[in-house]
């Protein structure tokens, strides 16, 4: 494998979903929505996918249930790591963000992430469960696997959380405050974390938790293209398939997949 190819895996996973499931299914609706002939592969940036030979799309990790899948999603990212790839994730819930920063943490010192979200996931544990997908980030900053965590779109900071952030030092751009002209400052090397609920409904209805008030396509294209640092691994989560029967947001992921992979290659 040469150093630095974009290798994408599929997580089917969403055990660890409170309200709806279906992020688990995710997966093979992106990539069909990337192949499916009403665009084509060729980045914003001037990148053709087509004809870049420096990724890989490798299929979905086979998971076992419950906590053991995590632990997999972990040492399967991790291998890929030490053969030298960049890791991209399409699919589940936010849970998976845990192992996977877990994983790239080992191999990347000073991480600074990025992540793009309607809710900062910090909870301590929700409905008694510490690994849920409103909570990884507050098991990756109790393990200190970052140095830094920007948060961008957020609108759902409630008391609790709100003292988590402050515990943590974590730096909250609420979607309320934001200008596409703000400087989010990042030096690398970035994870990015990039959650479909950052996104108003209206742009992307296949989502589980619906929050108004959220950013357009293009302000999210915005942000990824205005990284000036190098993003070594990222995750794409929390699509639903089953809320987009039109296949809107799907098309939107996949949108989003071709520009990632297009980013972590330049």
């Amino acid at each position: 494998m040469a150093k630095n190819q974009v290798m994408v895996v599929g997580i089917p996973f969403d055990e660890n979903s409170s309200f709806l499931r279906g992020p688990a299914l995710a997966p093979p609706q992106i990539r069909a929505a990337m192949h499916c002939g009403s665009a084509n592969l060729s980045t914003e940036l001037g990148m053709d996918l087509a004809a870049e030979e420096g990724w890989q799309d490798v299929g979905d990790l086979d998971l076992p249930g419950g906590s053991a899948a995590l632990d997999r999603i972990e040492r399967e990212v991790d291998e890929l790591l030490r053969q030298g790839a960049r890791v991209f994730s399409l699919g589940g819930d936010h849970s998976v963000t845990y192992p996977l920063v877990r994983a790239h943490a080992r191999h990347h010192s000073q991480l600074t992430i990025l992540h793009l979200d309607a809710h900062p996931d910090l909870y301590d544990e929700l409905d008694g469960n510490r690994l849920s997908h409103a909570c990884p980030f507050a098991r990756i900053l109790e393990e200190g696997l970052c140095s830094r965590l920007i948060q961008v779109g957020i609108r759902t900071l409630n008391p609790h959380q709100r003292q988590q952030a402050a515990r943590f030092g974590v730096e909250i751009h609420e979607a309320r405050r934001w200008q596409n002209d703000a400087n989010l400052s990042m030096s690398g090397p970035i994870y990015l974390s990039l959650d479909l609920d950052v996104l108003d409904p209206g742009f992307a209805p296949g989502v589980s938790h619906y929050e108004p008030g959220g950013f357009s396509v293009r302000d999210v294209l915005h942000i990824l293209h205005s990284v000036d640092a190098p993003i070594v691994g990222a995750d794409l989560v929390e699509f639903n398939p089953t809320r987009d029967p039109g296949g809107v947001t799907a098309m939107v992921a996949a949108k989003f997949y071709k520009e990632v992979v297009g980013r972590m290659l330049g």
